[in-house]
């Protein structure tokens, strides 16, 4: 098969070449050419089969191909010799069984025969042809090509020949070379008589010494073939015989197109310049020559191809929903429409979930988009963006999005007009719309329609048609996909955020002894939700726990692990752990949920009362502490291996804090930016932490304005600050007491001194009463070691209970008679808040009483 030149035939007529011999065997003759559909009509008739046949297009396309392509009657069996056949052949009237099993839909192989037929106005016509069945998306089943054979014996013998006269006979293995077929294989390709079947690029016989070089080298020739494809083709040409019908990308495609492109005006055209040309005594050039339109046709489906995959290259160029669909009505106006209008379901604009069902006349419908090529503004007051509205049932666009196939409309007229522009309140449209041809094409995904655009040309423009159709269809294919991508994208996204929303503490500006100020900002490029989190906890003693973590990875299962993580955290921290053995444990429960489980960590402990920081670290980058006096320093902790690795000890610190000092906790995603050192971000933000603010939030205000605007941030960022203001010594009081019931008389005593010398008497009795509660309690179930009783004054007074029983108390829906279980009600009722924690050596029972206004 040779790639080196292009046949010179022109537009509308065949070579027919010898199989054998591989030279011309008539020359240049027309080739009628016929498409059938799968219901057995003529789809395709060109003017070669209008000469050939005797009958005009306009009355053929639609017909049966039965009733214009007589197919009745028997051919001789193929073992007859030649001039048995021909006058077998003269005797018979139509086109043979062969086409008849192929009309039939019974071949799945392509055939060729020989035969006669009589066509009015000519008499008896001698006539080549082949069938090709035809596989693909397309409604079209069969290709059938045919060739006047005495046209052939004419041009052979350079003579006329009459019916079954002298002339040179025509070969088995003629071959019908289409415009952009290459030459035929040489001579040993075929063995005279071996096939009575031809193809328009090849017909091969096995004993083709090139038959593995042409199998590798199709794919070359034909780019949108596969090399498995060209071996099965290359296989079955060799050992089935069977012929092959191909179009390279140069190929006459035997179909005819009209995308809304004037044809008949242009060809018209065409041939008054050739006119002129021949008047004035000049060569007609080649591309005005009248080949029955196949130029413009071919033109108008590479155009057809070109604005589709320039669309598809326009559109979901991100998975922004907004974006999306500004992408999909700007690519349509002005090049294929001038009115875009988008309406999308109510499910997909509020990114829900995917909408069910067939719509009907209480769907709503939101405009999301409108393009158009009229004067600035004569849209936006009649048919605004964001509208919401249903379709009734009479109009063009109810029967779309119920059928979900487009609707064409060549001409609004002035009845449709008035019925569209019923739906519009007090709004006439009717100017905008009436005399444009609209075509209204369904957004689909997965079978459901999601929405539809409608599409409005102006008068003067040539109205849409059935090629645009096809054209609109496939845009709008292509167009949903890209919106259920984004829309799915968007609902997923909403989910992921609502449970990372859920899952993020709310946490008090103020706890004792320090206030509390966070921020968390989503990821801008690899996905918006992620697994950073931070929170603090209340712990015994006035304590508070400080936690920045970071899960790695981003989406629904890492705001998911997230979720998990910070509920270990919580609820271990309640047990009292120290911050090294807390990592220790969370570390161990990663290692049993899977081994897909990283997460790094950071954990610390402010003692107010004390002034420390009890710090332990799981692969977190440092905490920077800013001094009261302005210095900031990163915090040298023992780095650690991430949560979830195994193996590896976790150390903690402690370091002495003054008050007014800040504690500064971020995770990675605030600091490192690809390719950069993240050295860099750290010390931007040790010198943006340290900066003078009026509060805490303008202080995470200030950093996160040093290092948010980074280029090339993608992760998400979890920011904690805590300003330690500590307890002063003079508001902390505490006492021993001995496991002896008498003492529960001096806890009330000690209790009632010391609120009346902070000047705190209101709380006095409240305070008396559940004290001896609590002690009692104490006393009763300890085991030997004294009972510790704190009062704190902070911004609430709190009062706690040490003993050395670990159970916790419970409780108790008690009776009017019941000797057990009134205590803790009695606490419960008078308290702001009360509960119970573990400790390492046993347990704190706590109250908290508001402070009355100064």
């Amino acid at each position: 098969m040779d790639r080196g030149t292009e046949s010179d035939v022109p537009p509308g007529q065949a070579e027919v070449r010898d199989a054998v011999t591989g030279d011309a065997a008539a020359a240049r003759v027309p080739l009628a050419v016929v498409v059938v559909d799968h219901d057995g009509l003529v789809s395709h008739w060109s003017r070669g089969a209008r000469r050939l046949f005797g009958t005009a297009k306009e009355e053929a396309i639609g017909l049966p191909a039965t009733d214009l392509l007589p197919v009745s009657g028997a051919l001789p069996d193929q073992d007859d010799d030649v001039a048995d056949r021909d006058r077998a052949h003269a005797a018979f009237d139509g086109l043979g069984p062969g086409l008849e099993t192929s009309l039939g839909g019974r071949l799945s192989y392509p055939a060729a025969g020989r035969a006669r037929l009589t066509v009015a106005g000519r008499g008896r016509v001698d006539v080549l042809w082949w069938a090709y069945p035809l596989v693909g998306p397309g409604r079209e089943r069969l290709l059938v090509l045919a060739a006047d054979a005495d046209a052939l014996r004419r041009d052979a013998a350079g003579g006329t020949v009459a019916d079954g006269g002298s002339g040179p006979a025509l070969r088995t293995g003629t071959v019908p070379a289409v415009p952009a077929a290459r030459k035929a294989p040489p001579a040993a390709a075929v063995t005279p008589g071996t096939f009575e079947r031809v193809a328009p690029a090849f017909a091969l016989h096995t004993d083709f010494p090139g038959a593995d070089e042409l199998a590798r080298r199709l794919p070359e020739i034909l780019p949108s073939m596969s090399v498995g494809e060209s071996a099965r083709i290359v296989s079955q040409v060799l050992e089935l015989g069977y012929p092959v019908v191909e179009f390279s990308h140069s190929d006459r495609v035997p179909v005819t197109p009209d995308w809304g492109v004037p044809r008949r005006a242009e060809r018209r055209a065409r041939r008054e310049r050739a006119a002129r040309a021949v008047a004035q005594g000049l060569p007609v050039p080649a591309e005005l020559a009248d080949d029955e339109g196949v130029d413009l046709e071919y033109a108008a489906v590479r155009e057809h191809l070109e604005f589709l995959n320039e669309v598809s290259g326009r559109i979901g160029t991100s998975l922004d929903l907004a974006r999306t669909i500004e992408e999909v009505s700007r690519a349509v106006v002005p090049r294929f429409t001038d009115v875009a209008g988008t309406y999308l379901r109510e499910q997909v604009v509020a990114g829900e979930g995917f909408p069910d069902g067939v719509p009907d006349t209480t769907t709503m419908w939101h405009r999301v988009a409108l393009e158009h090529t009229d004067e600035p503004g004569r849209w936006d007051d009649v048919v605004p963006v964001g509208e919401a509205m249903p379709f009734p049932a009479h109009t063009p666009f109810f029967q779309c999005m119920t059928s979900g196939e487009p609707v064409l409309v060549p001409r609004i007229g002035e009845e449709m007009g008035h019925a569209i522009a019923s739906q519009f309140d007090k709004r006439d449209i009717r100017p905008l719309i009436t005399h444009r041809s609209m075509l209204v094409v369904p957004l689909k995904a997965r079978n459901v329609v999601l929405g539809f655009m409608i599409l409005l040309r102006h008068p003067e423009r040539a109205a849409f048609d059935d090629m645009d159709r096809v054209t609109g269809a496939e845009l709008a294919a292509r167009a949903g996909l890209v919106l259920d991508n984004a829309r799915m994208y968007t609902f997923q996204e909403s989910v992921a955020e609502t449970l990372q929303d859920s899952m993020l503490p709310h946490i008090p500006a103020r706890m004792a002894g320090c206030d509390i100020a966070t921020r968390y900002l989503p990821g801008t490029l690899l996905g918006r939700v992620g697994g950073d989190w931070f929170d603090s906890v209340k712990l015994p003693g006035a304590r508070t726990a400080l936690v920045v973590g970071d899960v790695m990875g981003h989406g629904l299962n890492s705001a998911a692990m997230m979720g998990q993580m910070r509920t270990a955290v919580q609820t271990m921290a309640a047990l009292d752990l120290p911050p090294a053995q807390l990592l220790r444990n969370l570390d161990d429960l990663a290692q049993r949920l899977g081994d897909t489980y990283l997460a790094t960590c950071l954990y610390a402990v402010y003692d107010p009362i004390a002034g420390e920081l009890h710090l332990a670290n799981a692969g977190h980058i440092p905490p920077v502490l800013v001094r009261a006096d302005g210095r900031s320093e990163l915090l040298g902790l023992p780095t650690g291996a991430p949560i979830g690795v195994g193996g590896v000890p976790f150390e903690a610190v402690r370091v002495r804090v003054a008050p007014g000092d800040r504690l500064v906790m971020c995770t990675d995603g605030l600091v490192e930016v690809r390719g950069e050192d993240i050295g860099v971000g750290l010390a931007t933000l040790c010198e943006s932490a340290a900066h003078p603010a009026a509060s805490m939030d303008d202080a995470c205000d200030t950093i996160i304005r040093a290092l948010n605007p980074r280029e090339g941030r993608k992760d998400d960022v979890a920011l904690l600050m805590a300003r330690l203001n500590g307890i002063a010594p003079d508001d902390v009081a505490e006492w021993r007491l001995a496991r002896e019931p008498a003492e529960v008389g001096r806890a009330r005593a000690v209790v009632r001194e010391q609120l009346h010398e902070w000047g705190l008497p209101r709380l006095a009795d409240a305070a008396e009463l559940m004290v001896s509660e609590l002690v009692t309690n104490a006393v009763r179930h300890g085991r030997g070691r004294p009972v510790e009783l704190r009062l704190i004054r902070g911004d609430t007074l709190l009062c706690e209970v040490d003993d050395d029983d670990h159970e916790l108390p419970t409780l108790l829906n008690a009776g009017p008679s019941a000797e057990f279980g009134r205590g803790l009600r009695v606490v419960s009722t008078l308290a702001r808040e009360w509960g119970a924690s573990r400790t390492g050596g046993g347990k704190t029972v706590w109250f908290e009483l508001t402070l009355p206004r100064r």
